[in-house]
């Protein structure tokens, strides 16, 4: 099986029926025509279709005949979450609605004054969960990732949709992405980071995950320990087709080291995982 390469996966043509879709006919009937191009993934993705469904057999245990069921339906979620992201995108994010359990950490953390690290992973819909934010907690996040995404893709978003809502900050080899990050954290904003998805080459840690051995990037939890800034991991599930449900820990506000970040990170995406299996959107293999 393949291992993450850093890249957005997905092509012009299909972020541009997407987009038309949305427009033009509504989210109802996009979602209906999601089931469509889903299932077809499903059929000739056979690559993550057999990642996803591995992950299912061996690390969640779940049984045989509830498998392909699933790993359906984890198609059909995923393509959900890029329907979402470009709704928002084009102005439709008001048909969106959400419950926060603990929003009042998020609340808490902006009034101290220090900024904010949100820890999440590839669990749900961290793009719509940063769009909901940004109506009540904070105007301004930041987010840090690998800017590897297909370049004629992501000109096509920028030119029909204004491009991402949030400041990206993207990760470069002599670290200039840790200055900004100190920057944006003096100046009282959050800066999000995925902390699920080790890109091979990078440094790493290794952690029991669902009773196997998996790397995960130990970038975001230095930058995690290296400020004097509170540390949340934060995840965004979705419930219904119009709502979602977002989730924060309690603060980490005691200066820890990085393995220690680590290991509670991952026993929370061991939570969310297990809870929401079907939203579980890591489509290579995970393990050694």
């Amino acid at each position: 099986m393949s291992q993450w390469d850093g890249k957005t996966k997905g092509t012009v043509i299909g972020y541009k029926i997407f987009l038309n879709s949305i427009k033009f006919l509504g989210l109802p009937l996009t979602y209906l025509i999601l089931r469509f191009v889903t299932f077809y993934y499903y059929i000739f993705a056979s690559k993550n279709r057999n990642a996803i469904k591995d992950f299912y057999l061996n690390a969640l245990k779940l049984p045989n005949n509830q498998v392909n069921k699933i790993t359906r339906k984890n198609f059909y979620y995923f393509g959900q979450t890029l329907v979402d992201r470009f709704a928002f995108l084009i102005g439709k994010g008001h048909k969106y609605s959400y419950t926060f359990n603990n929003e009042q950490y998020l609340l808490d953390m902006k009034d101290a004054g220090k900024g904010g690290i949100l820890l999440s992973g590839h669990v749900g819909n961290w793009e719509t969960a940063g769009n909901l934010l940004k109506s009540r907690i904070t105007s301004k996040i930041n987010v840090l990732m690998y800017d590897e995404e297909v370049q004629k893709i992501k000109s096509y978003t920028d030119s029909t949709t204004g491009g991402s809502h949030f400041n990206i900050i993207p990760i470069k080899n002599d670290l200039s992405h840790v200055i900004r990050v100190h920057q944006a954290l003096k100046r009282n904003e959050f800066v999000a980071i995925h902390a699920d998805r080790y890109m091979e080459g990078s440094k790493f840690i290794e952690i029991d995950f669902l009773n196997k051995k998996a790397k995960f990037p130990l970038g975001p939890f230095i930058i995690a320990s290296k400020f004097n800034a509170p540390v949340t991991f934060v995840f965004a599930v979705k419930e219904s087709t119009y709502k979602y449900f977002l989730s924060a820990t309690t603060p980490i506000t005691e200066k820890l080291p990085p393995e220690e970040i680590a290991k509670k990170f991952v026993k929370e995406l061991e939570n969310k995982v297990t809870l929401h299996p079907e939203q579980w959107f890591n489509y290579f293999n995970f393990f050694n």
